[in-house]
Formats: C-alpha cells, sequence, structure tokens
C-alpha cells in the first residue's frame, strides 16, 4: 500500500491542530453560550439576532483561540523539557 501523499512531521507547535480544535470547540461552546445569552436579551428582528449572535460568538472564539494555543504551547514545552 502507498504512504499517503499529506503527511506532515511538524517541527514545534503544530498550527493547523490548534486552528482545527479552536473550530471545533468554538462551535461546542459557542452555540449553547449564545443560546443562553440570547434569552435575557431583547432581539426583535433577524438583523439583530444575527449581531448579537457575531458578537458573542467573536469573544467565544478569541478566548478560544488563546486557550488552545496556550494549551499546544504548554504541551510543546512540556515534551521538549
Amino acid at each position: 500500500m502507498p504512504e499517503p501523499v499529506e503527511t506532515s512531521s511538524p517541527e514545534g507547535l503544530d498550527y493547523g491542530w490548534v486552528m482545527q480544535v479552536t473550530f471545533v470547540l468554538t462551535i461546542v461552546v459557542g452555540a449553547p453560550t449564545v443560546a443562553v445569552l440570547s434569552i435575557p436579551a431583547d432581539l426583535p428582528t433577524w438583523g439583530t439576532r444575527a449581531e448579537f449572535a457575531i458578537r458573542v460568538g467573536a469573544v467565544v472564539w478569541l478566548v478560544t483561540g488563546l486557550a488552545v494555543f496556550a494549551y499546544a504551547k504548554r504541551q510543546e514545552n512540556d515534551v521538549t523539557n
């Protein structure tokens, strides 16, 4: 069986892993967060609902991305030391 073409052996931080985990965790954490935070909010139109979801989702994405990056960096340092 031939070896797959798409192989990699990243040195240092695997940014592909960081992006994939950030994407999945943002959806898993962000959707319920937006839903819960939208309950008390006054969102009369679809435009305000979309704006609310984008604003809350952006904060969730930023926090998740930074947390995943910090985790990956810490794991890399643990392996190298």
